[in-house]
């Protein structure tokens, strides 16, 4: 299970945690869009909890399985880390805080102080009896897993000494028997992992927070006042109740802390922490110290502690907790204790889990640095707002897939000056497109009121002429038709344009016979005009020319009568005009034979002309 998660539901994307986790295990890949813890690298220091300003990133829980643990009928044992007299300043005594541990069901309450004794006393004797090898020390475990990820070169220096958590589980279960089960109370985070390294009498069967424990209190609705005096159950610690502060350990070990004569460098807080660690691996031959180092400025102020904590004032809540304790303290019977747990074996070995990721090209990071404009400045220390010291390791992290090229303020507003701009332009093109499109509407505005007279116009002139005019579509819908067209159509269909003027959209199939329509039909698909085919319709003679508008879109057709006097007169003198300009093509070629029959011939076809008499229209019976 993740020590660590991100709730993507309510990240704000400003980045924050993967600017301040020291050994980059928060990646942002390009093509995503939220953060991803990487686990393996997370050294559970915890920073990322405290920047995270929307609470989006949590740890573990462990509340459900320490009531589990307090519900199964074995026997429970609270162990409580020193720093707690730091964490609840709201309790006025501590023996009310312990007697609230023990309402919540557990049958012993035991401080870690006894155990941090007992470690402490192993530090003496390691850096006492000196032989060359300086360590760092082992009690913080965030400070072991940073070593072990990201520095595996010193895991042989790492003091090879339990934790004071570890001691006090195996005092615990010497004194109440093996089968007890233990639970730690403590500031970090960390140690719900470390807690799973063991599975001897040193083992941890659940870890809480103080954060954890106090909302186990309101759950419970466990308070100070319902609660009577309670005393932690042996054995009792002696200056081991200084371990929260970064320098307890070695007051309780009573190792020279003396500037001239001590040989120990006590360091705190991530930006030291990390500075220590590369100085110890590069100087350590000149420095010639052992590290203390604790990563969160001493446990006071590990991520598992209330927010809004102030150092100082935990720092001397601790104190003044350990003075009140030291003050009518059994030297006797600690000294007793002391000897019956001295043969507890304390020691431990560390394992290298490197989790350093390949160097990327010098190539790739040449790209990165001109991407973002810093090619020029690489080795400078740039503005560290990415969470990088350098430019250049900022174009290392974006290699390493860890990091995108948007973390970059300067160039995020290079980019957004760029993209103000830009938008500036493109709002300039805009307004002139508009300006544009306005005076194209006006124009299309106008277009259009002039296509509408148009069409009026040429709507009135159809009407006025005296042949019939239709135009249809390819599927055989009328588009227009003159009124003279739909005289010509059955009675039925006339009244059917009173309700649709024009019969726009009826089916000509409907209208005319089949011979009719499909010369409409023939002129569609082929794209061949007829021209002055005689058709007959409802027994009249009709002359019509069909002829293509739109290429397989559209045809119109001219519908003559010929029974109108005045069509008739005039189809008969262009047929025998046609005649006579036959004739006399033929005379040309034959009148070296004729000789005179050509001119009788065009003398009498003209006398035709001149003395035909248009005959009366037939009536309905033909006649």
């Amino acid at each position: 299970m993740a020590l660590v998660n991100i709730d993507t539901g309510k990240c704000n994307l400003t980045y924050a945690c993967v600017r301040v986790c020291p050994v980059n295990a928060i990646k942002v890949e390009a093509h995503k869009e939220y953060p991803e813890i990487m686990h393996n690298a997370c050294i559970g220091c915890g920073h990322c909890l405290k920047v995270c300003s929307p609470g989006a990133i949590t740890y573990r829980d462990s509340k459900k399985e320490v009531i589990s643990l307090l519900g199964s009928g074995n026997k429970t044992a609270a162990i409580c880390g020193p720093s707690i007299s730091g964490e609840f300043d709201d309790i006025t005594d501590y023996r009310k805080f312990v007697e609230m541990i023990r309402a919540l069901g557990f049958d012993y309450v035991v401080e870690a102080s006894f155990g941090v004794d007992l470690v402490a006393r192993k530090y003496r004797e390691l850096f006492s009896a000196f032989k060359g090898k300086y360590y760092i020390t082992s009690n913080c475990p965030a400070i072991v897993s940073l070593i072990e990820k990201f520095h595996p070169e010193l895991v042989d220096n790492l003091a090879p000494i339990v934790s004071p958590m570890i001691a006090s589980a195996r005092v615990v279960r010497k004194k109440y028997g093996n089968d007890t089960k233990v639970v730690y109370i403590g500031p970090c985070i960390e140690t719900k992992k470390e807690g799973k390294r063991y599975k001897d009498d040193g083992r941890i069967d659940s870890i809480l927070t103080f954060k954890e424990l106090r909302e186990l209190f309101r759950e419970s609705n466990i308070t100070e006042k319902k609660v009577e005096f309670s005393d932690f159950d042996p054995p009792i610690g002696y200056k081991g109740s200084l371990y929260p502060i970064s320098t307890g350990l070695l007051e309780a070990a009573d190792i020279d802390q003396n500037l001239l004569s001590g040989n120990v460098i006590t360091a705190e807080g991530r930006n030291n922490i990390l500075e220590a660690v590369r100085q110890f691996e590069k100087n350590i031959d000149s420095i010639k110290k052992h590290f203390n180092l604790y990563y969160n400025e001493g446990c006071i102020m590990g991520p598992g502690t209330s927010k809004g904590g102030e150092k100082y004032n935990r720092h001397a809540l601790v104190v003044d907790y350990v003075k009140k304790r030291l003050s009518g303290f059994d030297m006797d019977r600690w000294e007793k204790d002391m000897e019956e747990f001295s043969k507890i074996d304390l020691s431990r070995e560390f394992k290298k889990d490197d989790q350093r990721l390949p160097w990327p090209d010098e190539e790739r990071i040449q790209e990165i640095l001109q991407f973002i404009g810093k090619e020029n400045n690489a080795d400078e220390i740039g503005c560290a707002s990415c969470g990088y010291p350098s430019c250049r390791d900022f174009a290392v992290a974006v290699a390493r897939g860890l990091a995108k090229t948007d973390m970059c303020l300067t160039f995020t507003l290079k980019t957004r000056h760029d993209y103000i701009k830009a938008m500036g332009e493109t709002n300039q093109r805009l307004a002139e497109t508009q300006a544009a499109l306005k005076k194209s509407e006006k124009n299309a505005r106008r277009d259009q009121q002039l296509a509408r007279e148009s069409f009026e116009t040429t709507r009135t002139m159809l009407e006025k002429l005296p042949s019939s005019i239709v135009l249809v579509n390819n599927d055989l819908r009328v588009i227009q038709a003159n009124k003279s067209f739909i005289n010509i159509l059955d009675e039925e269909v006339k009244m059917i344009e009173d309700i649709i003027p024009g019969l726009e959209g009826a089916d000509l199939k409907t209208l005319l016979p089949y011979s009719f329509h499909n010369l409409f039909s023939y002129v569609l698909n082929h794209d061949d005009n007829i021209i002055n085919r005689d058709v007959h319709f409802n027994d009249i003679l009709y002359n019509v020319s069909i002829f293509t508008i739109r290429k397989n879109k559209i045809v119109g057709a001219v519908i003559r009568d010929l029974y109108v006097p005045e069509v008739r007169k005039e189809e008969v003198i262009k047929r025998v005009t046609d005649v006579i300009d036959t004739n006399l093509e033929l005379v040309q070629q034959i009148g070296f034979l004729l000789g005179e029959g050509a001119s009788k011939t065009e003398a009498m076809l003209n006398s035709i002309v001149e003395s035909y008499k248009m005959p009366d229209k037939p009536g309905k019976d033909g006649k």
